[in-house]
């Protein structure tokens, strides 16, 4: 199979100067010949003689790595652009080839092309004319030296009767072989080339194979073989002979002497060189292979040692044994004793040294070098690499043979090749005595110490660093925690982070700070993307490096990353994150340090009592259940310990029993000295008047509600507990500023979503001994509601607004960071108390979700599509302007309007043609609501829209079904909620805004969403104003859809938005994707069936919503 390449092989094999070199030579490529793989030509160039050119082409596309093996008699000898001229020209007709068409009968008939009619002439005019051709020439003369060959040039002339009379000797010149004379032919400059490459190798093992330059002299004809004074003989090709090593003996100033010889059967010379071994016939002139019992390699060494001393021969014979048995060794039989050696260490030692070039002036700065060097401790005998040294001192100080292994010497130094590190051949910085040296290829030390240095030690090798090595990295372990306590705010303690490097202590905050801006991953909470035994560079003062291992470091900077937001700062700690004192020194192993009043202080904090349960208080009319009392030990050990939090348990699981039992054990204690000031949706007001006196008639309660609350002001101080509402903060803050009360609680609490709102700005100016925020949905829409509510708690805790959108809400929310998520979640676990009705109330009967979709249909669908296209354009064109975030309140119209049109199209403002576009959902609901009410059922109908309300009521009086309804324009709110629990009306409409917290309606047992909501916790909570403590019937859940509409990717967000509040209230550790324009694109997209009217997106970059 004929062997190719291809233009990439060309490319890789030549440089791209090269082949610009070679189009000169191109068009002087002739005589090209391809047989068994071996690809040949002349190449005529700039001198007088064509240069001749051998590719192994076979060889150099064995594999897609494999080299380019060629040679020419060019000076440069290979790769040269005479080969890259070959290549070219024999690639150019190979595709030429494979473009051409077969040949005719007609291009067959033509005469045989000029040019092989020209090389046929020239090679029978060569073999007629020789002697007119020929004048001058040359021989080579071959002689040996020390079982070395000796190859002269001498000039000859031709006679005309073929006598050949010799001239000077030649010396083979850079000049001569560039511009070579007329008379001497392609072989000749051969010889010549490989002459001149092998006269002065730097070790043998380059004198590659001199058999070859030897069977190539004598191809050439111009060989002879001198004689000596008899003259010389031409040489020519002989068989091989046998050749034999020994030692003859001699004399020397009295002496005798061991000398090594070779002898060749036939009295012929021997050469032994390199890898080479053949022998010269100064009487036949035959030039032939010379056969051994040993590797050439050993017979050069042996005929290379100086003559052997009596005392000498045993040590010979010694080593001789070891190296080859086959080897002929010194009659002598003493043997020198070897040392024991229990093991062989390879070491590294690495180096920086001063020196100054011969080239630098007296006042230029000196240059630095940094190299390693390879040493073997056989125990203490130390032995550098390349020091042929095989002998040592024994114990008594007697000569003594040290067995080292050269294998295994050979194969440790290749395991540094696998590091980046090479023999520097021609070092700029000798170092005496040390062996040889070796540099590292990518020049980066720092990275070699901490990624390669271990694999090295892994693999036996002890690696040394100098003390002035300018590298040097200190491994760092243990680490100190500093505390002190902030003098200026006593809630708080200053934090520092200290190690130990030569004996002075240095901080290393400002280092992780370095971490943190060099290394995204640390600060984003990427840490499971961090290897534990990745290695972390710290760059102290005075060029000092230090190192720690990421399982080190990672504890500690997932505890604390969030204090180093600010470059500079201390590390500031609140007193109340008594959680994370505690892991810094369990999970992080961190040393305290600091004075003894503060250690003492925080070892207090940290032994907190454990959560006792606490008996519920004497006046209390109801039986607790067990997670009930629970609870209420829960809001106990927050009192005592003077932390505030958040009771979270699901809805209906008796938020308002357990705060009024808490409050009442505050009372019985004598504890409630002041107030306690709770804070409720006006909705709710009702709720708790009668819980607490249905539960806890022994509080006493004060409401501030309507037009005469103003002459309640004085009466604060005279109650144990006093209800106000939000709407009623802002409007009566100085009255309620005036007081200092026990307790502050806010009921429903994520209802203070704005931290700049006026209720949420005049709750953080009332003086409170404690605080607590009750709600079942903490989380409803983003973690800033989170940080409203901690804000009011624990202020501090989760640093300001700035701090906690930078290190936790954006990372999680945008990001999808899982472990800060997972972080926040444990960081906010001691404070929060969340149970769900599936864990703590087994007994309550099950909660049946259905979805009914239901398809528009006629108008109500044309004007949904209509609708859509003209928001769609509206929302596309604001956002092209003005970028989603300042173009929320065009996007919400837009939805609006659709959820609307889902709906009923009635609801649409001044919109005519949708009065009789009908409603698909409606229509729904009137047949479903007949039936259930005559099954006995209850049913809650909740929606957002009042307006849809109306229509629903107007539908039920159609239908002669009896209603209440509960609004946020109802002043009366108690005479529903009575009818409805008391079963004089089967139906209630509620708006989700007024009754969907804090009402207790288990008389229902059917819930039905008329629209979905945003928030699945709203969502949530309405329905389990039936699902709560005391249903005793199943309860059936309906949400009605209009298919393939808006409101089918509501659904889809809201799936959304209860991971990211699972994620961070139960520690899942997951997170919700950001509400982007993508979803925008999506909620409008059109009805299933229908084309989209754009097809482009808006050009400009999205802002995040």
């Amino acid at each position: 199979m004929t062997p190719t390449f291809t233009d990439e092989d060309l490319f890789r094999w030549i440089d791209e100067w090269t082949l610009q070199k070679s189009e000169q030579c191109l068009g002087g490529v002739r005589n090209r010949q391809l047989r068994d793989g071996l690809l040949t030509a002349e190449v005529q160039g700039s001198a007088r003689h064509p240069y001749y050119v051998e590719i192994d082409l076979t060889a150099s596309t064995r594999t897609a790595r494999s080299r380019l093996q060629s040679a020419c008699s060019c000076p440069v000898g290979r790769t040269c652009k005479h080969v890259a001229a070959v290549l070219v020209s024999y690639m150019l007709d190979s595709l030429a080839m494979d473009d051409e068409s077969p040949l005719t009968e007609q291009d067959l008939a033509q005469p045989p092309r000029p040019e092989l009619l020209a090389e046929l002439s020239r090679w029978q005019s060569a073999r007629i004319r020789p002697a007119q051709l020929r004048r001058n020439g040359v021989i080579f003369e071959l002689s040996t030296y020390n079982h070395h060959p000796a190859v002269l040039v001498r000039r000859v002339k031709y006679g005309a009767d073929g006598a050949i009379s010799t001239g000077k000797w030649m010396d083979i010149t850079a000049d001569l072989l560039l511009d070579p004379p007329a008379y001497l032919t392609p072989t000749d400059l051969a010889v010549m080339i490989q002459l001149r490459t092998q006269r002065q190798p730097a070790t043998k093992d380059e004198w590659i194979d001199f058999a070859a330059t030897l069977q190539l002299i004598v191809s050439s004809g111009h060989g002879w073989v001198s004689c000596g004074t008899h003259g010389d003989v031409p040489a020519r090709s002989g068989a091989p002979r046998r050749g034999e090593l020994g030692w003859t003996v001699g004399m020397t100033q009295g002496a005798t002497l061991l000398e090594p010889t070779l002898s060749v059967e036939g009295g012929a010379r021997g050469v032994v060189l390199g890898r080479s071994a053949c022998y010269l016939d100064p009487v036949t002139g035959e030039v032939g292979p010379l056969l051994l019992d040993v590797r050439a390699e050993d017979a050069d060494a042996f005929l290379s040692l100086p003559n052997l001393l009596p005392n000498e021969e045993a040590v010979v014979a010694q080593m001789l044994q070891q190296i080859d048995p086959a080897l002929p060794r010194p009659g002598a039989s003493d043997t020198l004793p070897t040392l024991q050696i229990s093991a062989m260490i390879p070491v590294l030692r690495l180096h920086t040294i001063e020196f100054r070039p011969a080239w630098l002036g007296r006042r230029d700065p000196s240059q630095w070098a940094d190299i390693a060097t390879v040493a073997f401790e056989y125990d203490e005998h130390v032995r550098f690499l390349d020091d042929p040294s095989l002998f040592a001192l024994d114990p008594e100080g007697q000569l003594a043979l040290l067995p080292r292994d050269l294998a295994e010497e050979s194969r440790r130094e290749a395991q540094l090749r696998t590091v980046g590190l090479y023999r520097d051949t021609d070092p700029r910085a000798p170092l005496d005595g040390a062996g040889p040296q070796f540099q590292l290829r990518t020049h980066d030390w720092t990275r070699f110490l901490l990624d390669d240095v271990p694999r090295l030690e892994a693999l036996g090798w002890k690696v040394e660093t100098d003390d002035d090595f300018r590298h040097r990295i200190t491994r760092v372990d243990e680490i100190d925690l500093d505390i002190q306590a902030d003098p200026a705010d006593a809630g708080w303690f200053n934090l520092g982070l200290d190690i130990q490097v030569e004996g002075r202590n240095v901080s290393m905050v400002p280092l992780l700070q370095q971490v943190l801006q060099s290394d995204p991953r640390w600060m984003r909470g990427q840490l499971d993307a961090i290897g534990d035994d990745e290695n972390v560079l710290l760059m102290a003062g005075d060029n000092t490096r230090l190192a720690l291992r990421a399982a080190r470091l990672k504890p500690i900077m997932a505890l604390l990353a969030d204090l180093f937001a600010q470059r500079g700062a201390p590390l500031r700690l609140s007193a109340l994150d008594r959680g994370r004192l505690q892991a810094l020194q369990d999970t992080a192993r961190l040393q305290f340090r600091g004075r003894k009043d503060t250690q003492a202080l925080v070892q207090r904090l940290m032994q907190a009592p454990a959560l006792g349960e606490v008996p519920p208080p004497a006046g209390l009319v109801a039986t607790l259940r067990p997670y009930q009392l629970e609870g209420l030990s829960w809001l106990q050990y927050l009192r005592q310990q003077g932390l505030g939090g958040v009771l979270a348990d699901d809805m209906g699981l008796g938020k308002t029993l357990q705060t009024l039992a808490h409050l009442l054990v505050e009372k019985e204690s004598g504890r409630l000295d002041r107030p306690a000031l709770l804070v409720v949706p006006t909705s709710l007001l009702h709720n708790w008047q009668s819980e607490a006196a249905r539960f806890t008639p022994g509080l006493r309660v004060l409401t501030l509600h309507g037009p005469a609350r103003e002459a309640l002001f004085e009466a604060i101080p005279e109650h144990d507990l006093v209800l106000t509402t939000y709407p009623l903060l802002w409007r009566d803050e100085q009255a309620l500023q005036a007081h200092a009360y026990h307790l502050l609680i806010l009921d429903e609490a994520q209802q203070v979503k704005n931290p700049k709102s006026r209720a949420a700005v005049t709750l953080r100016t009332l003086q409170a001994r404690h605080r607590l925020c009750l709600t079942g949905t903490p989380l409803e829409n983003h973690l800033g509601e989170l940080w409203t509510q901690f804000d009011f708690l624990l202020p501090g805790l989760l640093g300001n607004e700035k701090q906690f959108n930078q290190h936790w809400r954006h990372p999680i929310e945008r990001g999808s960071d899982h472990r800060r998520a997972t972080l926040l979640a444990q960081r906010l676990r001691p404070f929060i108390l969340r149970r769900r009705k599936d864990q703590v109330a087994s007994e309550l009967p099950p909660k049946t979700l259905i979805t009914r979709a239901v398809e528009m249909e006629g108008g109500q669908r044309d004007l949904y599509e209509t609708v859509r296209a003209a928001m769609e354009k509206q929302v596309r064109e604001a956002i092209s302007g003005s970028g989603l975030a300042r173009s929320h309140i065009v996007v919400l119209d837009a939805l609006l309007k659709l959820r609307q049109v889902c709906c009923d199209p009635r609801l649409l403002p001044g919109d005519a043609p949708a009065r009789n576009a009908g409603s698909a959902k409606l229509e729904l609901l009137r047949d479903m609501l007949p039936s259930m009410v005559e099954e006995g059922r209850r049913i809650l109908v909740f929606s957002q829209f009042t307006g849809m309300l109306a229509l629903i009521a107007q539908a039920l009086e159609e239908l002669g079904l009896a209603y209440v309804t509960l609004t946020g324009d109802t002043q009366d709110r108690a005479t529903p909620v009575q009818r409805f629990m008391q079963g004089e009306v089967p139906v209630f409409l509620i708006s989700l805004k007024a009754g969907g917290v804090g009402l207790n309606l288990t008389a229902a047992d059917t819930v039905i969403h008329f629209d979905p909501w945003w928030n699945p916790a709203a969502e949530n909570q309405a329905s389990d104003r039936a699902h709560r403590i005391g249903q005793q019937q199943p309860v059936f859940v309906y949400r009605l859809i209009a298919a393939g509409s808006i409101e089918e990717r509501i659904a889809e967000l809201q799936e959304r938005k209860a991971v990211l509040a699972e994620s961070i209230l139960e520690g899942g550790g997951s997170t919700g994707p950001r509400f982007s324009e993508e979803d925008v694109q999506a909620l409008l997209a059109p009805l299933p069936g229908l084309p989209a009217k754009r097809t482009r997106r808006p050009g400009r970059r999205s802002p995040q919503a």
